[in-house]
């Protein structure tokens, strides 16, 4: 052990204190000589501290260490602690308390000091040590101990990012905190030390390997099962590849790590649905209904600073952990909201306050929810989600809790983005999220309707003599929503309330469109038609001056699944869009981001399509005639412009998920060209655009390698070939036939996209996929 010879009598004090420093730096980094401040007399920590402004931090550490030996008296440890948190939980309250700034030396040296001489790895041993040891009579920490503990630790976390990326580097400390979970007395320091070092951990952590993972969830309480999801919300999402030139899909499919990740979240969401109960109670929390007082929808106005008030999560937490323990003393404890209801800290808690709490938790379960909802098992999740009434549940909450009042304009977020927002805010998001995964694709979307609305589709289908559409006939009119509206018609309701650059919209539309997608239904579209839907989405293009491209995109795309193959919606549209100026409008806002607007333009190209194969039907010619949209379309030259654009803004290097649709909507307009044999004339105005543009080649290379592109990129994945088969109503077998057929290698193939590149211009960027 190191002591005061070690250092020089002859040097000032200023240089010793930085020689103490120097030499625990030194240590960390090479893993010799002084590696903690506990290895350092106390003698010589004393005579320091006062011109290092330590403030005895260092000393109380030394006699930490003394005095908490395996077989020690751990009750002498408990003041030390508390007298080390007193300094650190100042710090960790100004952090939360003002705008987060940098963990620094300088910001928090008191935090920053106790981690220096060894603090958390103390921390740490202290707390694992019984575990660590083969002895039968070692002394039990008392709960208040461990809660100081874990206490102290979060604190240091909150100062000090490097302090959470050391735990999160243990797999064995953090194992450890799941097993602390069982403990109702710790479960709430547990979970909130534990939710913030998993929130920086690069590898997932895989929930099978926590020990007597089923036993543990099921010994929680409802309020512990929706902390819980607030640690479930990073161990099973699948990682996000940010927002970089790394999102390429050509660097998404190069990834070996993320799909690691994606195996470890997919066996911890089985390890979730293997638990007993766990869904319907997730369900249940989702849906329990919150007791309003008067003067509850004032939540915004008693609530100003929002940054603090989530910042401070954990104190809300604590209160109503308070005023659960504080019913126990009455009541037995129940798993649902009785027992907090009875207690009289609850009753003195304002009601905003419960309201925000209950909001927070459901976040976090929506959040889990809808993960499970496109992961792997999807179909398992949807059975239990539609058997535990989650969609009814949701209903009943939507008018008094969910969209009780119209929220303020806030900027959208990524599906993967922290969020700042309010906790009211976070829950509308996540409420649309759901249902968007919930509907999207999936039979079971009509649970979103009433048995009144079912009807009227089947009545819909019935005066248009067509057949109703299996999954309608097969809904479990048991497990629909109740009430005079269904969940669907009420969302289509406030959607029509929101400002025009209302973020709220893109997920509004979002949710509305994933109802229509898949197999194109008449019934569906005309169910929505009939509510106004179409005349508010061209309002909100043409006339509400939106400026949002995110909106706009939601509503291009809805628009498009509203408006396929349907001749009411193109004669709804004509009636809207009754002028030039509207229309010119109209085609600006389309023309000013193709990538947004394409897939409106293939639904408007396939309808075309379609209805020119059936003049022999009246109505058709006279939609046709009519319309204005469809006569502009109609035009070869316009089919070409658009074609030209698409083709020329992308490449294999900026492909992403979100403009891949462009390459998609160039390949229909060459497939119905290929079907009418006019596929030459426009591989032969592709090669005219270049030489008029003067960069022959540029333009058919860059299509040849995104077709090639196409094929590495869909050839091996199932659901994304039944989307573009789904939505375009062309045999996905036609998709890869005509892509062969364009890469075909023959030059004499008038099919060929070779055929139309000079030799001297071929292959210009034929190293792309070693990119």
């Amino acid at each position: 052990m190191a002591s005061a010879e070690g250092l020089e009598p002859s040097r000032t004090r200023k240089n010793s204190n930085k020689n103490i420093i120097a030499r625990i730096r030194h240590g960390h980094i090479t893993g010799r000589g002084i590696c903690r401040g506990t290895e350092i007399s106390e003698a010589l920590l004393k005579e320091r501290d006062h011109k290092a402004q330590w403030h005895g931090i260092p000393v109380l550490l030394r006699r930490l260490y003394d005095k908490s030996h395996l077989n020690s008296d751990l009750s002498q440890i408990y003041f030390i602690i508390k007298e080390v948190s007193s300094f650190l939980s100042m710090e960790a309250m100004s952090f939360v308390t003002e705008d987060r700034k940098p963990a620094q030396e300088s910001t928090y040296p008191n935090t920053y000091t106790f981690d220096l001489f060894g603090g958390v790895d103390l921390l740490v041993e202290i707390l694992m040590r019984p575990t660590l040891t083969t002895q039968t009579n070692v002394p039990k920490m008392s709960d208040d101990l461990v809660k100081d503990c874990l206490s102290v630790l979060y604190n240091c976390c909150i100062c000090m990012e490097g302090v959470t990326k050391s735990l999160a580097s243990r797999d064995d400390f953090v194992m450890f905190l799941f097993t602390l979970m069982s403990n109702k007395k710790t479960f709430l320091q547990t979970a909130t030390l534990i939710e913030d070092i998993l929130g920086v951990r690069k590898e997932m952590i895989q929930l099978e390997d926590i020990p007597n993972l089923p036993s543990l969830v099921q010994s929680f309480n409802q309020q512990q099962l929706a902390n819980f999801c607030r640690i479930l919300s990073v161990t099973i999402s699948e990682p996000d590849m940010g927002n970089d030139d790394k999102n390429t899909l050509l660097a998404k499919n190069a990834q070996v790590v993320v799909k690691f990740n994606c195996a470890s979240s997919y066996y911890s969401s089985m390890a979730l649905l293997n638990i007993p109960g766990f869904i319907e109670r997730l369900c249940k929390l989702a849906t329990r209904k919150v007791s309003e007082a008067s003067g509850a929808s004032s939540l915004l106005l008693e609530l100003q600073d929002w940054y603090t008030w989530l910042d401070n999560a954990p104190v809300l937490d604590a209160l109503m952990q308070m005023a659960a323990e504080d019913a126990e003393h009455s009541s037995t404890e129940s798993s649902d909201e009785s027992s907090l209801a009875a207690s009289p800290l609850r009753h003195r808690l304002p009601q905003s306050m419960k309201i925000v709490h209950e909001i927070m938790f459901k976040v976090e379960v929506l959040y889990v929810l809808c993960v499970l909802l496109v992961g792997r098992q999807r179909n398992q999740v949807h059975r239990m989600l539609a058997e535990f009434k989650l969609i009814p549940g949701l209903n009943n909450l939507f008018d008094k809790l969910i969209w009780r009042k119209q929220t303020s304009t806030h900027v959208l977020h990524s599906q993967n983005q922290n969020c700042d927002c309010s906790p009211e805010i976070s829950f509308k998001i996540q409420f649309l999220r759901l249902l968007q995964s919930f509907s999207d694709h999936h039979e079971n979307k009509y649970l979103l309707l009433n048995a009144q609305e079912l009807n009227e589709l089947s009545a819909i289908s019935l005066k248009a003599n067509i057949p109703e559409v299996e999954a309608l006939v097969n809904t479990d009119r048991n497990l629909i929503c109740d009430g005079k509206k269904g969940l669907l018609t009420r969302l289509i309701s406030v959607m029509k309330k929101e400002p025009p650059d209302s973020s709220f919209r893109f997920w509004q539309a979002r949710a509305v469109e994933s109802f229509l997608r898949g197999t194109t239904s008449y019934a569906d579209q005309v169910f929505l038609l009939k509510r106004g839907l179409l005349e508010h989405i061209l309002f909100c293009i043409i006339d509400s001056g939106c400026k949002s491209r995110d909106v706009l995109q939601s509503y291009f795309d809805l628009l498009g699944e509203l408006m396929k193959f349907n001749m009411d919606a193109f004669k709804k549209f004509n009636r809207y869009v009754n002028s030039d100026e509207k229309f010119q409008t109209f085609m600006t806002q389309i023309n000013s981001s193709l990538v947004d607007s394409n897939m409106l333009v293939r639904c408007i190209i396939l309808s075309l399509d379609r209805f020119e194969g059936q003049t022999e039907d009246m109505r058709v010619v006279e939609v046709l005639s009519e319309c204005r949209l469809l006569s502009y379309m109609a035009r070869v030259e316009n089919r070409l412009t658009f074609l030209f654009r698409l083709v020329n803004i992308i490449n294999v290097q900026t492909l992403t998920q979100e403009n891949v649709s462009c390459l998609n909507t160039s390949l229909v307009v060459l497939m119905l060209a290929r079907r009418r044999g006019t596929l030459p004339f426009y591989l032969n105005a592709l090669r005219e655009k270049e030489y008029a543009e003067k960069y022959p080649g540029c333009l058919l290379n860059n299509f040849h390698n995104l077709l090639r592109f196409w094929q590495r990129h869909y050839l091996n994945k199932d659901k994304d070939s039944t989307c573009l088969e789904n939505s375009s109503c062309i045999p996905f077998t036609y998709w890869k036939e005509t892509v062969s057929v364009l890469l075909g290698s023959d030059r004499t193939s008038l099919c060929a996209i070779a055929s139309y590149i000079d030799e001297a211009y071929m292959d210009l960027g034929k190293d792309f996929l070693e990119v």
